[in-house]
């Protein structure tokens, strides 16, 4: 019997677009992903690929299941490693946040045991376009992309702002052939410094200004709001400290409060659809 090759495009392709979507998927279809945790779970490992030569030295591992094939990237850091801030618990927690906020920009991540060590395990990412790339080559956006992809841009700056994303590149902002957008590499975000929890990422006095979020969604506002302690250790279980969901809320404060900012000296229309 063939076996059915499984990418993350296929996942996107089986999503489908909706354009008015914080997602960029179908909001009905989402539930999909929950196929995806358990193919990374719990599919056999059939092969083993090293990615690159980084201190984190993450893996792509091959894996099959029910007679379908896929693969995922591994990796275990942990905060010592050559005295960075890295923890493979931050890649599933960004996933787990993506989904509380109905963002969909995160693939599907889960924690996974691996030769006797337990690290991060998230849809291997088959997507040659990233925006290092599109820049490099001076790729324009297609007309008919260039608004959404933007809108696409400034919500991942609010949300690298939100988890304090530290290590956000042009080459971990992947494209789908089709213009979606999609973030990997979180092993360095949800820092919990006071320089962190007093100061955003992006934005008017964000740490790398003049970079802001100009436009965002309403929904994605309404539920940056509905942020509390709870919510926040419900969708994440034990991936972050309190520490960590703290400095969410401090976080959340300082973003909700720069947008009311903008929308006051811009006119609500101007700022969120």
């Amino acid at each position: 019997m063939a076996k059915r090759v499984l990418t993350i495009f296929s996942f996107l392709v089986i999503l489908g677009l909706a354009a008015q979507s914080i997602a960029q998927f179908h909001p009905e279809e989402l539930k999909e992903r929950a196929k995806w945790e358990v193919f990374l779970k719990k599919g056999k490992v059939v092969k083993k690929q090293k990615l690159g030569e980084g201190v984190t030295k993450p893996i792509r591992l091959f894996l099959e299941k029910d007679g379908m094939e896929g693969s995922g990237v591994w990796k275990s850091p942990s905060s010592t490693d050559a005295g960075l801030f890295d923890k493979w618990q931050c890649e599933v927690a960004a996933y787990q946040l993506d989904k509380l906020l109905d963002l969909g920009m995160v693939p599907p991540t889960v924690e996974r045991r691996y030769k006797g060590r337990t690290g991060s395990f998230q849809q291997f990412c088959d997507l040659p376009m990233s925006e290092q790339i599109r820049r490099r080559e001076n790729i324009p956006y297609p007309p008919d992309k260039k608004e959404q992809i933007e809108k696409m841009i400034y919500l991942s700056r609010a949300f690298d702002s939100l988890i304090a994303n530290t290590d956000r590149s042009l080459q971990n902002i992947r494209f789908t052939p089709d213009w979606r957008l999609l973030l990997i590499d979180h092993s360095r975000a949800f820092r919990t410094s006071k320089s962190y929890s007093e100061q955003l990422m992006y934005g008017k006095y964000g740490k790398r200004k003049p970079l802001g979020f100009d436009r965002l969604p309403r929904k994605f506002i309404e539920n940056v709001r509905a942020l509390n302690y709870g919510s926040i250790r419900a969708a994440v279980g034990p991936y972050l400290t309190s520490y960590e969901i703290n400095a969410i809320l401090a976080r959340k404060v300082l973003l909700l409060n720069e947008i009311e900012e903008m929308i006051k000296e811009l006119g609500e229309e101007n700022v969120l659809y």
